[in-house]
Formats: structure tokens, C-alpha cells, sequence
């Protein structure tokens, strides 16, 4: 850019002064022509275009604007500087890609100046994709997982109110949006509102517009500071950046689990946030909101009056209308007077005749009345033969009653007898079971197994039998029965007894009763009932 300065006059010639060197550029810039703003700024975007007529820049895409002109204006960063981008509508239906913000692209043009602002700027002519931008990627993997878990489902979302009595507002306090809205709210339908304040962006934002939200759903209807009937998460305009706190999915969940219709109001009607998708209804702008949470006013008035005229006409129309109807069947009908004229000449004529015929059927009834007295016999008459049955009946049952009460007497003495009789059966059944209660004691008292539980024991022989000291010889096959049941079987012989147990517990020893010298008695002629010889 040496000859940016340039102009094509010739150079004026310097004097030289003796005894002193010039300094050149001092010259210079004294005798240079100067310059207005536009021609220098002229120069510069000549010399720009002529240097990068033709060049590709990397970069990603922020802060994209589409104007109403089919113009496209953004701007392309990267960590450490951002360069204005624009694309001409001609240039803009040809483009490969659909700009989005955070998209990295990568976009072929020639860089020139706006020197109306004093800044540079590269005119797309084509883009092409240079990787997704680390945000959208960000916002769209989280748009679909809180997708897939039904968060933006429309089941889920709730209709707005059509006049809430309160209207809360998350937003800050400071801004120009809780302005536009309050204006549009009074313009509109005053209302009451609360404000939540809150930080729209930066550090900690997400959390505390979901803190707002989760605090709104958590007032008491009826408390002192009443539960709003609608609410409205509001920010102004700005960049994927600046608005990523509605990104956040602590703020997306709040928003799908409030139980207050809430509606979105955040950004531009070209910014779109994931609250927007959770809300249950998305506004444009801020002041939309406003519009609709609340109806106008003056309309609802005016709407309710021109109903009211309306019912009023319509009343008016259909009782001319009824009445018309009215009048012209009124004059298809007869003349009452003359209807009621006849009817009572018809009912006098049947009043007479009723009365006439009256008279006749008591005169008939009458002379029929007489000839069934005639035909009846006299009442005396009457009373005598019913005297006469009446004693023939009281005979019949003065006889028959003789024998029947004896009958019953003696039946009911069998029964009598019957009843005392199983009363005395079931005594004597009683006393007999107390009797044998009684043997049955006695019995276990004189049983030789209470004798065994003493420490004796029962010597009996291979055929079941008592066995005493005489009965016993060498040889002699022994079965000794103690107190718990146990038997031994043992062979008597010498001064040893030798044999094996039936129990396992019972050691194999001779019993301690079998020296024992009993007296000599009769073996017993019924082993299982006699007590026999304890050894």
C-alpha cells in the first residue's frame, strides 16, 4: 500500500538549505495534498478489492440476520477475531448451505468496505460446510434427548388462560422488556404482575430463571402473595451465546414441569431456544407475549356490545315474528263467544236429559227393589232356621270333643314320658362314663409299669409268661422289660448272662433285680392282663 497516498501530480521540487539536512517526511506531509474522508476511504476499499479480490475464509457463523430484502448478514469468528460477513439475495437462493448460527463454514468472496461504517466485510459468493459449530452440535444433542423424553410433546402442553387475574414474569429487572411488557399489559388489559427478577445471561442465569419458575408453581393460591395464572419468560434479543441460558436443561425441564401455562418470550422472532419447544406457548417478541396473555380490553367491550345488540335485535325480530304468526292463525279461528254460546246450549240440553234419565233408572231400580223383597222370606223366618243349625252343630262338636280331648291327653303323655326318658338316659350315661373314669385311674394306680418306674424290671420268657427265680435255669432264654420300654434278650447261665438288646441304649448287663430271691407263685394263666413276678 505505498502508492494508496499516491495522486497523479507531479512531486514539487524541495530547496535545499545550506548547512541543514530535511527531513523527508516533514516534507513530505507538508506539501502532500489533502485528502476528504471519501476519497481516503475510497482508496482503502479500492485498494482492498484489489489485493483480496478473490479469497476463502474459515470461520463460524454468529449473529445471522436475513433482511427483509433477501439479504444475509452475519458474522464469521474464530478465537481471536470476527470478520462482517454479507451474501446478496441474488447470491443467497444459490448457496449450497443453509446459514445457521454456530455452523463453521467455510465461504469463497472478495473483501471490501462499508464506508459508511468504517469497516471491512467479505462478500459471500459461495459457503460450503467446514464442520458443525461447537454449540449448535451442543443445542442439537440436547434437543434430542429432551425430546426422546417427552418434553416437547404437545400432549403436555396447556392452554393459555383467556384472562388471568395474575400474569408472572421471569425476567430482569433493570431491562427494557419488562417495560414492554407492562405498557403492552396496560394498553391492553391491566393486570396484576409479579416480577421475578433474574439475570437473562452469563454465569448462573440458567439456574436462577429455573429457580424463578420452580418458586412461581410453588406459591399458595390463596397466600399472601397469590399464585399467578400465567407466566412469561422473557429477554430481549441478542446471540446463540447470549441467549444459551435457555439452552440450559435445568431451565427446559423447569419450564415442562410447571403447572402454570407458561410462554416462552426470548430473543427475536428469529432466535429459537429450547425453552421454546417446553414452553406451551412460543411468542415472537416480548410485547407478543403481552398480546397474548392478556385480550384487549376496549374489544372485549366492544364485542360484549355489539352481542348485546345483537340478542336485543334477534329478541325484537323473532317476537314480531310470533306475533305476526299469531295474529294470522287468530284469524283462521272462529269468534270464541260463539263457540262458548254453542257448547253451552249442548250442555244444557245434556244436564236435562241426564236428570230425565236419572229419574227412570230410580223408578226402575225401585219397582225391582219390590219384587226381591216379595220373593225373600221373613226375617223371623230366617232367624229360627239359623237357630235350629246352629243348635244341630253345637250337638256334633259337644260329641266329638269327648273323644277327641282324651286322645290328646294320652299323646301328650307319651311325649311327656319320651322327654324323661332321654333325660334319664343321658344321667345314667353320664354317671356310667364317671364310673370308668374312676376304673381306669384305679387300674393305672395298680399297674406294674408304675412298679418299673420304682427301678424294678420284668423277667419274662421266650413265650411271653412271668418268669420267677425257679422258673430260671442254665440256658434258659430271658427277656428282661425295664421303665422306658426297653427289653433285653439274654441266656441265663452260669454266673454270666449274655445276650443282646432290643434298644440300642439299653447296655447289655444282667438286671440288677435277677439276684433278688422272690416267692414262689403260680405262673398266671393269662400273660397279658396279670401283673406277674418283678425281679
Amino acid at each position: 500500500m505505498n502508492d494508496l497516498f499516491s495522486t497523479s501530480q507531479p512531486k514539487p521540487a524541495v530547496p535545499k538549505t545550506a548547512g541543514k539536512t530535511s527531513n523527508p517526511a516533514d516534507t513530505r506531509g507538508n506539501n502532500a495534498p489533502a485528502l476528504s474522508v471519501s476519497e481516503i476511504s475510497n482508496s482503502i476499499k479500492r485498494e482492498l478489492e484489489t489485493r483480496f479480490d478473490r479469497v476463502r475464509v474459515r470461520g463460524e457463523i454468529s449473529g445471522l440476520k436475513r433482511a427483509a430484502s433477501g439479504h444475509i448478514y452475519m458474522s464469521l469468528k474464530d478465537e481471536n477475531a470476527v470478520l462482517s460477513a454479507i451474501c446478496w439475495r441474488g447470491q443467497a437462493s444459490k448457496l449450497s448451505v443453509d446459514p445457521q448460527d454456530g455452523l463453521e463454514v467455510i465461504v469463497t468472496g472478495r473483501i471490501t468496505s462499508y464506508p459508511g461504517r468504517s469497516n471491512y466485510q467479505i462478500v459471500i459468493d459461495s459457503m460450503e460446510i467446514a464442520g458443525e459449530g461447537a454449540l449448535l452440535k451442543l443445542l442439537e444433542e440436547r434437543k434430542k434427548k429432551l425430546a426422546s423424553e417427552g418434553l416437547f410433546a404437545d400432549e403436555r402442553k396447556r392452554i393459555i388462560p383467556f384472562l388471568p387475574e395474575v400474569i408472572g414474569v421471569v425476567t430482569s429487572p433493570t431491562g427494557a422488556v419488562i417495560r414492554d411488557i407492562m405498557h403492552r399489559l396496560s394498553d391492553r388489559f391491566p393486570r396484576r404482575v409479579l416480577v421475578w427478577p433474574v439475570l437473562v445471561q452469563g454465569e448462573g442465569a440458567a439456574e436462577q430463571v429455573a429457580r424463578a419458575i420452580d418458586g412461581f408453581n410453588a406459591l399458595d393460591p390463596d397466600g399472601d402473595i397469590p399464585r399467578p395464572d400465567t407466566l412469561i419468560v422473557a429477554r430481549g434479543g441478542g446471540s446463540l451465546e447470549d441467549l444459551w441460558a435457555f439452552n440450559e436443561e435445568v431451565v427446559v425441564r423447569a419450564a415442562a414441569n410447571s403447572k402454570i401455562p407458561l410462554i416462552s418470550a426470548v430473543g427475536h422472532e428469529t432466535d429459537t431456544t429450547l425453552i421454546d419447544f417446553a414452553s406451551d406457548k412460543r411468542a415472537p417478541t416480548p410485547t407478543a407475549a403481552a398480546e397474548m396473555a392478556v385480550p384487549v380490553r376496549a374489544e372485549l367491550i366492544g364485542e360484549v356490545q355489539n352481542i348485546g345488540r345483537r340478542i336485543y335485535a334477534g329478541a325484537n325480530r323473532l317476537m314480531g315474528e310470533r306475533r305476526m304468526q299469531v295474529e294470522a292463525l287468530a284469524r283462521g279461528l272462529p269468534d270464541p263467544r260463539r263457540l262458548i254460546e254453542e257448547k253451552t246450549q249442548r250442555l244444557d240440553d245434556r244436564v236435562e236429559r241426564m236428570r230425565n234419565a236419572m229419574k227412570g233408572f230410580l223408578r226402575h231400580q225401585t219397582s225391582e227393589l219390590s219384587e226381591l223383597s216379595a220373593r225373600l222370606p221373613h226375617p223371623k223366618q230366617q232367624i229360627l232356621l239359623a237357630s235350629h243349625q246352629l243348635s244341630a252343630l253345637r250337638d256334633r262338636f259337644e260329641g266329638t270333643g269327648e273323644q277327641i280331648v282324651p286322645m290328646r291327653q294320652f299323646e301328650m303323655e307319651k311325649l311327656d314320658s319320651g322327654r324323661r326318658m332321654a333325660s334319664a338316659t343321658a344321667l345314667r350315661l353320664e354317671r356310667a362314663k364317671n364310673t370308668l373314669t374312676s376304673l381306669d385311674r384305679v387300674l393305672e394306680g395298680v399297674s406294674y409299669k408304675n412298679v418299673l418306674k420304682r427301678g424294678f424290671s420284668v423277667v419274662r420268657g421266650s413265650d411271653g409268661n412271668v418268669l420267677t427265680t425257679t422258673d430260671i435255669s442254665d440256658g434258659t432264654k430271658l427277656n428282661i422289660e425295664f421303665a422306658d420300654n426297653a427289653v433285653i434278650k439274654a441266656v441265663a447261665g452260669g454266673d454270666a448272662i449274655s445276650g443282646g438288646s432290643s434298644s440300642p441304649q439299653t447296655p447289655k448287663t444282667p438286671p440288677k433285680s435277677g439276684s433278688q430271691k422272690t416267692p414262689k407263685k403260680k405262673k398266671s394263666e393269662t400273660p397279658d392282663t396279670a401283673q406277674g413276678s418283678l425281679l
